[in-house]
């Protein structure tokens, strides 16, 4: 295939080429004069999965013929050898052995990190491990390190390091699988040096930015029939750059030069004694666009010499022509990014071209897949679906939570209302039930379901195997002591399956079906064989470790999505192959990332040792870039502004625009408003496809239902809304309207009332009934007993308590001297009158009635908040009024005082206070008088519900607004009647 040659082979395509198939292409043609089965003896090694279906689909698309053999660089082991390799072991069974050594070293000493840190720091230990492997750097290495200036953070991390000392161990039986891929490395470069191969080997794709990849590079291009193939070489870079770049190869205590795109290459062409121009061209096809490769090639010039824009910028080639396919979109938020990026990819559907989205912004993929939903467009997503937010994996771990946290109800409900639970038979019935079971549930309040609580609901008479099929799956309490791995997994599964298969059936094959389900079987099964290096673990580090297992997993459906539409990482850019390429989340921190926090090796620490810089991961970002920007159609695409803050333009981004800015004479400006001209442009049509549609804004509405239609009865608190805001009254008695209660209930002022009334009633009943002393004491037991039983939430429990003991001593003196003058008799009491003609019914809870010797009724309501002033009880809070005006109509059976001396609130609130209802200038009669005439002007046809008609403050809000549509409408607004039949 080659001709004989004295120096290395090297090879390399432009950015923006479509490499797999230029690589094809040009293996096609050297091979053009030899027999078809020449191409089988050409070992082929790439760099990804991608590259290789993609390289294998183009030889599909040039019709019958031989494949060359081809590898993986990150899988070096010949067949031969794998033979005589150890098996690798799995690399879950390294994370549990680091996890659960790493969990004896922080109980052995609690101060080196948190418990809760344990997977984290054996998950970071794994990827240090893999990398000390992948750069020949061995523990020794690391202890030689120079830290003098380093301060006792270095021997706490030490510690760490020592744990994966035995696996570089060359004896050891079991070998991790980057240890297995170094020795089969090692053991082909010998072969290779003992016998070189006679057939073609050739490594494509490749930047040898890792160690391992690095040797094989430099290995195979000085083989008889080897090559190197690079990807995105960038030609139109000066020999001076170049010349910088090895300068800075060499210099290794300066660490500069590593994050330009092309400084893996010149450290390769040091390592090989090669110049830049003894790299030859695979094919002469040229690159889509050469006038924008030598702009972006100026732009992108290491940071010591871009004095040369100056000097080189005005040769540059047409900037009309470098610009002319290349659009920047400026979005004001991501959300506009997002969208007009889906425009863009739906167009590129209509036009039948292919288009790709490239970014590391996991966020804003996420983002563009949801808008290129609405039609019905699945991109093809190279990342997948991670395994922990399929269904199947969404069940597992909601399960692995509720055996830490134990039942509440919205984790019931939500297990409930999964699809995959009670798949195996009468899902509809379940459906029915669950339903139902929620509606009961969010009414009453249970925070804390269990089966007593849930055998309340009207419903459980039928559904008995169903309930007791939720307390067998569902309401067992939280696992609080520690057991072995394999157990947590064991019964996990049971409990998964019993949840899918349902109260009447034994099949759970729904949990495990389709790929999302093979997937998490896989990842349990791997889980499964390897318990037994997991150790004894607590039910919170096994969720935490099933998250995480979820997490690395990837679902893959390459039949569903769209052909011609694909979302890659920032790697794929090499693969190409795409019409139009959308670089999108174009900012600082996201393209290039911020670096991951590393807790072992400083950065001065890792250039000793051999290990990755923070540089590499940015020069490799750049290069991914300076390959993709290469393409026939590109956008550039940020969000000036994230959730919460400005955000800053990509380092090389802010390059481009710069450079183009600073060419004025040959018309950079002028380019650089035309590129944002054309992402404006979109941007206009995203804001145009979400425009709202004007429509006129809704009057405060006044509806009148017919009279037969309106309530006959009322009780006194909705005599209040009628007259503060009767709308609600149509909302909740006419329309049948009712608030949906949220499913965990959270403590509240209205449940606080409940509670603190209950607390008080029973304190006074046995005072009054069974003699119990009127004492702080008997208050505060009693309280404790009921909060104790009411409210399950320790904090407020406490904060509740706290508030009674602040009026305890206030109240009982109030107390006793209330019973001196009377007797408590009636006790949250319900009583009725009828007024007007009709009769109309009013009715009234009293919550505590007293009665003198004299058959004087004294009448006292607690409020857990202000009492409302006189001049509130005379216009709306009429409460006390109406109860007064019921008890002196005989509303309450059997009991008929001669007259009521008082009435009063009793304010539970601050240090507590009482406020008389004002009976003399209200008194029974009157107030009766006034309920009569409030009711027959509701009983005319022509009065309407009024929205907010009295409320006390704006501010107030009530369940109706948003039916009534307040928010369009203001209180000083007139009221529009609306007669309805």
């Amino acid at each position: 295939m080659f001709e004989p040659t004295d120096k290395p082979r090297l090879f390399a395509l432009p950015p923006g080429a479509d490499f797999a198939r230029e690589l094809v292409h040009g293996l096609k043609s050297r091979l053009a004069d030899q027999p078809p089965e020449a191409m089988a003896r050409v070992e082929l090694f790439l760099n990804t999965r991608r590259m290789q279906r993609r390289v294998e689909a183009v030889f599909d698309s040039l019709g019958a013929g031989f494949l060359p053999r081809i590898r993986l660089v990150t899988d070096l082991a010949d067949p031969l050898d794998r033979a005589h390799l150890p098996r690798p072991t799995p690399a879950l069974r390294r994370q549990l052995e680091l996890a659960e050594l790493v969990r004896k070293l922080i109980e052995a000493d609690p101060g080196l990190a948190p418990r809760s840190a344990v997977y984290d720091l054996a998950q970071s230990l794994g990827a240090l491990l893999d990398e000390m492997q992948a750069e020949a750097v061995t523990p020794d290495d690391i202890a030689s390190l120079d830290v003098t200036d380093q301060s006792g953070h270095w021997e706490r991390a030490q510690r760490f390091l020592k744990i994966v000392t035995h696996y570089f161990d060359p004896d050891s039986t079991a070998p991790d699988a980057a240890t297995v891929n170094r020795l089969a490395l090692q053991m082909r470069l010998h072969r290779w040096q003992i016998a070189p191969p006679q057939h073609p080997v050739i490594i494509a794709g490749s930047t040898g930015s890792r160690g391992s990849a690095f040797q094989l590079m430099t290995a195979a291009a000085d083989l008889p029939q080897g090559a190197v193939i690079l990807p995105g070489f960038d030609r139109d870079m000066p020999a001076s750059t170049w010349d910088v770049l090895r300068n800075d190869v060499r210099n290794s205590e300066a660490m500069q030069g590593e994050d330009h795109p092309q400084f893996r290459f010149a450290r390769l062409l040091d390592h090989l004694n090669l110049n830049h121009l003894d790299v030859a061209h695979w094919t002469q096809t040229a690159p889509p666009n050469p006038a924008r490769n030598a702009l972006v090639s100026l732009a992108m010039r290491p940071a010591p010499v871009t004095d040369q824009w100056l000097l080189d910028g005005p040769g540059l080639p047409s900037l009309n022509d470098a610009t002319q396919s290349l659009t920047l979109l400026e979005a004001a938020s991501p959300r506009d990014e997002a969208r007009a990026i889906a425009m863009r990819l739906r167009q590129a559907t209509e036009d039948g071209i292919t288009a790709a989205l490239i970014t590391p912004d996991r966020m804003l993929t996420r983002r563009v897949t949801a808008l290129l939903d609405r039609w019905g467009i699945l991109p093809d997503d190279s990342a997948g679906t991670p395994a922990q937010l399929t269904a199947p994996g969404r069940l597992l771990r909601h399960i692995a939570q509720l055996r830490v946290n134990g039942p509440t109800a919205d984790a019931l409900l939500t297990i409930l209302k999964h699809p995959l639970c009670h798949t195996g038979a009468d899902r509809g019935q379940h459906r029915l039930w669950t339903s139902e079971l929620e509606l009961f549930i969010r009414k009453t309040g249970i925070p804390y379901p269990d089966l007593s609580k849930l055998m309340a609901w009207k419903g459980a008479d039928d559904a008995q195997d169903w309930l007791a099929w939720i307390d067998r799956c569902l309401l067992q309490p939280a696992i609080t002591g520690q057991d072995p791995l394999g157990a947590h997994v064991e019964h996990h599964i049971a409990q998964a399956e019993a949840i899918c298969a349902g109260t009447t059936s034994d099949d759970a094959s729904e949990l495990w079906n389709r790929k999302a389900g093979e997937t998490c079987r896989k990842a349990f099964h791997m889980l499964t064989e390897n318990a037994g290096f997991g150790g004894v673990i607590s039910a919170r580090d096994y969720a935490d470790l099933v998250d995480s297992l979820l997490r690395a997993e990837e679902v893959r459906d390459r039949d569903a999505p769209h052909p011609h539409i694909l979302i890659w990482g920032t790697i794929e850019a090499r693969v190409m192959g795409a019409d139009l390429v959308i670089l999108g989340g174009l900012n600082e921190q996201s393209w290039p990332d911020a670096p991951p926090a590393d807790p072992w090796l400083n950065r001065r620490m890792r250039q000793q040792a051999g290990l990755l810089l923070p540089e590499r991961r940015i020069g490799l970002s750049a290069h991914d870039f300076q390959q993709a920007i290469g393409a026939k159609e590109v956008w550039l695409s940020r969000a000036v502004r994230s959730e919460d803050a400005e955000t800053v333009p990509s380092r090389w981004l802010n390059r481009l625009t710069n450079l183009l800015r600073g060419l004025p004479d040959t018309g950079g400006p002028d380019a650089l408003a035309d590129m944002r001209r054309r992402g404006q442009h979109w941007l206009d049509l995203g804001r145009a496809l979400e425009k709202p549609i004007k429509a006129p804004a809704a009057p405060r509405p006044s509806p009148m239902p017919p009279v037969i239609a309106r309530p006959s009865e009322l009780s006194v608190t909705n005599i209040e809304k009628l007259i503060r805001d009767p709308y609600a009254i149509y909302g909740s008695k006419i329309l049948r309207l009712h608030q949906l209660h949220p499913i965990q209930h959270a403590p509240n002022p209205m449940h606080r009332g409940t509670v603190l009334h209950k607390v008080f009633e029973e304190f006074v009943s046995d005072t009054a009934r069974n003699g119990d002393p009127i004492t702080v004491d008997h208050l505060l037991s009693v309280a404790r007993r009921i909060l104790e039983a009411e409210v399950p939430w320790p904090t407020d429990r406490i904060q509740w308590r706290v508030r009674i003991e602040k009026i305890a001593r206030w109240f009982v003196e109030n107390e006793r001297a209330r019973q001196a003058v009377a007797k408590p008799v009636l006790f949250e009491r319900k009583g009725a009158m009828e007024i007007a003609d009709p009769p109309f019914r009013i009715t009234a809870k009293a919550d505590r009635i007293d009665l003198n010797d004299r058959a004087e009724a004294f009448v006292y309501d607690y409020k857990t908040g202000n009492a409302p002033t006189k001049d509130q009880q005379l216009q709306f809070d009429v409460q006390l009024l109406v109860t007064a005006a019921l008890i002196l109509a005989g509303g309450f059976d059997a009991f008929s005082p001669r007259f009521v001396t008082d009435a009063r609130y009793i304010s539970l609130a601050g240090d507590g206070n009482e406020v008389p209802a004002p009976l003399e200038d209200c008194p029974p009669e009157r107030t009766i008088a006034m309920l009569t005439t409030l009711i027959k002007a509701y009983r005319d046809p022509n009065t309407g519900y009024t929205a907010r008609n009295r409320m006390h403050k704006d501010a107030f809000g009530s369940d109706y607004d948003q039916l009534s549509r307040y928010g369009e409408w203001t209180a000083s607004d007139p009221a529009t009647k609306v007669p309805l039949t």
